[in-house]
């Protein structure tokens, strides 16, 4: 007679195999979640963070994969405008690692960093200045005030002082980290290209253009040299560069070039696909080349639409260029009408918006 086994399993061997299971699911929709937001899907990033977040919840509060999901999401939401959802996410991640490793640790440096970007994109600048600070002093702590590690952190405090209009302190710190990249990593090194190129973006800040442009193009030279993935950064700094010194003909050059290699390497419809021909398109308004710009803007809002939602703060950017554009051609009621969504969408997310509400006639 056929013998029916059971097979028990002691409770330790049930408890691991659960938990292994768990981590293997939330591995997988992290894994997901990187992707998406890679290729610029934030809202099917959101999504696969989202599910899982509800895995990482039964690690527990000290577990620092927890804090991981918490920032993946965080970011993931503030790149689709959802500020308020990122900050409380973000600091519930900030407070998991200062419990799990202590208040001076790599990861809750970090943390400090995306809280501290979060607000300089919010505009908040002496709330992202103190991050920045508390963020610099912990890895100096770790590392030393001339490891390559601290570079970032020197570089986050000294953007944050660009911002604010603080160059006489914000030039020292950039140029200390050129001379800690040049002397670990040496001067074809493309992190010395980044260093380099932030010194020239706050000369162009400056209005010190002669000043910049070689720092430009040492940074460029480098990357295209090491085929680097951030040439398109350094292609769009030279472009913006030239714009700001009214040599049109060389900054349409670039930005045709940077418009040309994101569609190459991003896909027609990334987010940073539509940044590009805003830039070309705002050079064409510039030089009063409007038919030029308007399907440009028109397709750059179409992406952002598409990619990002309709109530996205960059979606309100895009409307606001094409109502600059209708402004200056004279075509008042098409101004006022896009005016008036981007005005919409702002006060939706709670984001300042200009005094005058309308458009000028």
């Amino acid at each position: 007679m056929l013998t029916l086994r059971l097979a028990f399993f002691p409770f330790s061997a049930l408890v691991c195999l659960t938990a292994f299971g768990g981590e293997a699911e939330w591995k997988l929709h992290l894994d997901a979640g990187n992707s998406f937001f890679d290729k610029g899907e934030y809202r099917a990033a959101v999504g696969e963070f989202q599910e899982a977040l509800k895995e990482a919840e039964a690690f527990g509060e000290r577990d620092t994969r927890l804090a991981e999901t918490l920032d993946s999401l965080a970011t993931a939401d503030r790149s689709l405008g959802n500020f308020i959802e990122a900050e409380r996410l973000y600091r519930r991640s900030l407070q998991i690692y200062e419990r799990a490793l202590g208040p001076e640790n790599l990861d809750v440096a970090k943390s400090l960093t995306k809280l501290g970007r979060l607000y300089r994109w919010e505009g908040r600048n002496p709330e992202a200045t103190q991050l920045f600070k508390r963020s610099l002093s912990i890895m100096e702590k770790m590392f030393g005030p001339g490891h390559p590690d601290v570079v970032i952190s020197i570089n986050n405090l000294a953007g944050i002082y660009k911002v604010q209009g603080r160059y006489a302190e914000a030039e020292p710190l950039y140029k200390h980290s050129i001379e800690i990249r040049e002397r670990v990593l040496g001067p074809e090194h493309p992190d010395f290209a980044a260093s380099i190129n932030n010194l020239a973006l706050l000369y162009q800040a400056e209005g010190r253009f002669a000043e910049a442009e070689p720092l430009f193009k040492r940074s460029l030279a480098i990357r295209e040299k090491a085929q680097h993935p951030n040439v398109a950064g350094s292609v769009y700094n030279l472009a913006a560069l030239y714009q700001a010194e009214g040599r049109y003909t060389d900054a349409e050059a670039l930005y045709q070039r940077l418009l040309a290699i994101r569609e190459q390497t991003l896909g027609p419809e990334h987010p940073s696909v539509a940044t590009s021909l805003d830039n070309l398109a705002l050079l064409y308004q510039l030089q009063h080349r409007y038919t030029d710009a308007e399907p440009l803007l028109k397709r750059s809002l179409e992406i952002l639409e598409k990619v990002l939602g309709p109530g996205h703060p960059e979606v309100a950017d895009s409307l606001d260029n094409l109502a600059s554009l209708y402004q200056a051609q004279g075509r008042l009621a098409d101004a006022e009408r896009f005016s008036r969504r981007s005005l919409a969408i702002r006060k939706g997310l709670g984001l300042k918006t200009p005094e005058d509400d309308h458009i000028r006639r």
